[in-house]
């Protein structure tokens, strides 16, 4: 079998790239081409176009490469055309996928989405176009199915691959060995606090700084931050400046492991936090024209993913002009001083646990995207 695979972040080349794994457990002969990062290419993809290349954040700064987006998704369409797949898979990336789900679907390529567009939150009436040209989606999150269900589209829900990750990252003798290496080598006998500024350099720029001023009134906890990989450098240097804060990159998982508390700027990232069951706090700033065009648009209740899955107000949000270093100084001791409130955290994190589903989400998907491909 023949499957063109769409990941346009970071995260959709992890999920893509262990739904790749599955996918030749089964099907061992298949073939792969795609756009999406070196996780995808490391598991046989053959990469067309890496996702540093696609990833455009807010609204203006989409509307500043719209050329380029434009320019990429008739080169994507020619390239699926002369690969001539069995199957398209979309991973997220809502923006891109959605168009070409559309072109794929009137040319008779079978189209699955794994990983649903974040509809519920705005611009429901993509639904509509999702029931007509896309012929399953596999989505993760438990509210999903519902709502799918109230607009008339059958959807599988499969669990969320964080739960594997996390579990394969917990398990691995090589992060084993990793972790106690960086235990040794960068935790004194303080708790730590991570920082997670995000991925993106606009939103790191913004965040950052904030996260840094706090350090000065809190002199008993060692403080870290989760850097990205292809910021390392001067990037990172030129927001510490003189904070005596330590850094490291790709480690994220290791630095969650030994955290007290974290800060945590909104993504999937407050969902990874909470599943290592560290106590968090949510902040976000982004650009004022974005937020604003976003806060008319958007209809949820949160921003972060633990808030939204349970229903309630969990864990604080900090949101444009609330996140400001007061606010920040009050929600940080209630995690980190608060023993009562760390214990209530706790006993929430493991209910959101059940409710994300059981593991194997990249199996389950992998097994139902070979069967709707012979069977149909």
């Amino acid at each position: 079998m023949k499957f063109y695979i769409i990941a346009g972040e970071a995260s959709g080349d992890l999920h893509a790239s262990n739904l790749v794994k599955e996918l030749k457990i089964i099907q061992s002969q298949s073939d792969f081409r795609g756009w999406g990062g070196d996780l995808m290419k490391n598991k046989g993809v053959t990469l067309v176009k890496h996702y540093r290349d696609l990833a455009f954040m807010g609204f203006i700064e989409v509307v500043a490469n719209l050329k380029t987006i434009l320019n990429n998704i008739k080169f994507c369409k020619k390239d699926i055309a002369e690969f001539q797949p069995d199957a398209l898979i979309l991973i997220d990336y809502p923006g891109f996928n959605l168009r070409i789900a559309e072109w794929a679907h009137k040319k008779g390529i079978k189209v699955f989405y794994y990983i649903s567009p974040q509809v519920w939150a705005w611009n429901q009436s993509r639904v509509k176009k999702m029931k007509k040209v896309i012929d399953r989606l596999f989505v993760i999150l438990p509210f999903e199915k519902d709502f799918f269900k109230q607009h008339e589209m059958d959807v599988d829900f499969v669990g969320h691959p964080l739960l594997d990750e996390i579990e394969n990252h917990s398990n691995s003798i090589a992060n084993q060995s990793d972790y106690n290496i960086f235990e040794r080598d960068l935790v004194p006998n303080k708790p730590v606090i991570a920082l997670l500024p995000g991925s993106r350099k606009q939103e790191i720029k913004t965040m950052l700084p904030l996260m840094l001023d706090l350090m000065k009134d809190y002199p008993q906890f060692k403080f870290i931050i989760a850097g990205v990989n292809t910021l390392k450098g001067q990037f990172y240097q030129d927001i510490i400046k003189d904070h005596k804060v330590a850094i490291v990159y790709n480690q994220t998982y290791n630095l969650l492991k030994i955290a007290h508390a974290a800060l945590v700027t909104s993504g999937t990232a407050t969902l990874e936090t909470a599943l290592f069951k560290v106590p968090q706090t949510v902040c976000y700033k982004g650009n004022f024209i974005s937020y604003y065009i976003a806060r008319k648009i958007i209809k949820i209740k949160y921003i972060s993913l633990v808030n939204l899955i349970l229903d309630k107000p969990l864990i604080k949000e900090l949101i444009q002009n609330d996140f400001n270093i007061n606010a920040l100084k009050q929600e940080f001791e209630k995690i980190s001083l608060d023993q009562n409130y760390r214990n209530y955290l706790e006993d929430e994190y493991n209910q959101l646990k059940i409710k994300l589903g059981g593991k194997g989400a990249s199996e389950k998907t992998a097994q139902l995207i070979i069967e709707y491909t012979k069977n149909h």
